[in-house]
């Protein structure tokens, strides 16, 4: 695939230009030596660009992932968090279709092709589900897939969506998203804030049944309580803004982003 594909608001433009989209993966990472190997192998061969933002890790993380993939772009974080390491992915990349990856093996690279049809379908923003049929996961507990549900209900009647999932980070989108995305968080509530934002804009989402693995190596960084606290934060400031505030104004949050690459 070729760079150089002109993105508009139209879906039949984006349909008719489909064969030369350029697709960049981003993947946030924080000591994930040991799982990069599985990830970045089954990377599809047309993937144009592969950018993996690091948060300084103290492991082999980077020298991993050029032996593996010489091409790819390392960025560095300017800040923490997940949030923020997909902020400064997102403002590094080049790709016309952009794909959000985890670096812990729990979300399958070999699904990129279905994230990046129902794209080339016409659609807006490609949402993965662990719930919609067809879809399943072996990592969630049931205290996270209990808390999953009440937050899915409440951003449903808050914004009058339908999702069947919500705190899950295997997502893909056309360029022009970013406008509305405005990724402006540090957290794992990033999901949540991108979600919220996407549907609040109007855009054509479509939701992609996905199986999330579990972790292969390492600790999971997330923490259930104080995330989905987080989370539900979210959601609140996003549906009831502060008098005179404006979640989501064009271009917050994006253009303070100056990615170191390494």
């Amino acid at each position: 695939m070729s760079v150089g594909i002109a993105i508009t608001d139209d879906p039949s433009a984006r349909r008719a230009g489909a064969a030369q989209a350029a697709i960049s993966v981003v993947i946030p990472t924080l000591n994930e030596a040991a799982n990069l190997p599985h990830v970045l192998t089954r990377l599809p061969a047309w993937v144009d660009e592969v950018i993996l933002v690091d948060g300084h890790s103290t492991d082999d993380t980077v020298a991993v992932a050029r032996a593996i993939f010489p091409d790819v772009r390392v960025v560095l974080q300017d800040g923490r968090g997940k949030g923020n390491a997909l902020a400064c992915g997102f403002a590094a990349a080049h790709g016309d279709i952009i794909v959000m990856l985890d670096a812990d093996g729990s979300t399958d690279p070999a699904e990129i092709p279905r994230f990046v049809e129902v794209l080339l379908a016409g659609n807006d923003y490609a949402k993965g589900s662990r719930f919609a049929p067809g879809g399943s996961s072996s990592d969630i507990t049931a205290v996270r897939q209990l808390g999953n549900r009440a937050l899915v209900a409440l951003v449903n009647l808050l914004f009058r969506t339908h999702f069947s999932d919500l705190c899950y980070g295997y997502n893909a989108f056309w360029r022009h998203c970013l406008a509305h995305m405005q990724v402006d968080c540090d957290g794992f509530e990033v999901e949540t804030l991108i979600n919220v934002r996407v549907a609040r804009a109007g855009l054509r989402i479509a939701e992609v049944p996905s199986v999330e693995h579990e972790r292969l190596f390492g600790e999971s960084k997330l923490n259930a309580v104080r995330d989905g606290l987080r989370v539900l934060r979210t959601i609140v400031t996003e549906r009831f803004p502060r008098a005179g505030g404006q979640p989501g104004s064009p271009g917050a949050g994006l253009e303070h982003i100056e990615p170191a690459e390494v």
